[in-house]
C-alpha cells in the first residue's frame, strides 16, 4: 500500500512540474508580444517535401488591407472577437453533425488554429489536441486579438508552400496585401481550409468565397478588432 508521505511526494513533483509549464508557456508566449514568430513545424515539414524554402513575408497588421481580416473571420471564426478561444456554439453544431456520421466537421477558432501552427507539431493525436487547449487558454490570455490575427495572418498556409497573407497576394495577384481588394481577400480566404488541394477555380472554393463575400457585406468591420 502507498505511504501517505510517498503520495505527498508524488504530488509535490506534479505541482513543480505543473509550476514549471507555466512559467515556461508564460514566458514563450508573451514573448511573441514583442517578437515575430519564426518558420513554423508546418512551413519546414513543406520545404522538406518540396526541396524548397517556402514563400513568406512577415507584415504587420496595418499593412494589410482591412479587408483581409475581415474575410478571415467571415469565413473561419465569426465569434472571433467575442470567444475566449474557443466557440462552443460552434463545437455543439460540430458534435451534433459528427454523430450523424459521414464527413467529419471541425470547430477549431482562429486561436486554435494559431496555437496550434505556431507552437505545435503536425498530426493527430488527443496529446496534441490537450497541447493546443493548453496554448489557446494562454494566448487568449496574453495576447490581444488583433495580435493573434495578425500571426494568424502571417503563419496559415494560402497554398502548395505559400504561407501568410502577403506572400498569397505576391503570388496570386502580383500586389502587397495592403493593396488587396474585396474580392481578392475573399478569395485567398475561400482556399485556406484546403490551401494545397484548392485552387481558386475549384468547386469549394467558389462556393465558399460567395459564403464569405456574404457575410462580409453583413458584418462590415464590425467583428474585427
Amino acid at each position: 500500500m502507498i505511504s501517505f508521505f510517498v503520495i505527498k511526494n508524488i504530488l509535490k513533483w506534479l505541482l513543480r512540474i505543473f509550476l514549471a509549464a507555466v512559467v515556461i508557456t508564460i514566458i514563450w508566449v508573451g514573448s511573441y508580444n514583442f517578437i515575430n514568430p519564426g518558420k513554423t513545424n508546418l512551413m519546414k515539414s513543406r520545404e522538406a517535401e518540396l526541396g524548397k524554402e517556402v514563400e513568406r513575408t512577415w507584415v504587420d497588421y496595418d499593412d494589410i488591407s482591412p479587408n483581409m481580416p475581415l474575410a478571415l473571420i467571415c469565413g473561419e471564426d465569426q465569434r472571433f472577437t467575442s470567444h475566449w478561444g474557443f466557440d462552443l456554439k460552434a463545437i455543439q453544431k460540430a458534435i451534433e453533425k459528427n454523430t450523424r456520421g459521414g464527413k467529419v466537421y471541425g470547430a477549431s477558432t482562429i486561436t486554435q488554429q494559431t496555437a496550434k501552427n505556431v507552437f505545435l507539431w503536425e498530426g493527430r493525436s488527443w496529446i496534441r489536441k490537450g497541447c493546443e487547449v493548453w496554448f489557446t487558454c494562454w494566448i487568449e490570455i496574453l495576447w490581444s486579438k488583433k495580435r493573434t490575427l495578425e500571426i494568424y495572418m502571417n503563419i496559415i498556409e494560402t497554398g502548395d508552400g505559400i504561407f501568410g497573407v502577403e506572400a498569397a497576394a505576391q503570388h496570386y495577384f502580383k500586389k502587397s496585401a495592403k493593396n488587396l481588394t474585396k474580392s481578392q481577400c475573399a478569395q485567398i480566404a475561400s482556399i485556406v481550409p484546403c490551401p494545397t488541394t484548392c485552387g481558386f477555380n475549384s468547386r469549394f472554393a467558389y462556393k465558399h468565397r460567395l459564403f464569405i463575400q456574404r457575410w462580409m457585406r453583413k458584418y462590415g468591420q464590425s467583428v474585427c478588432p
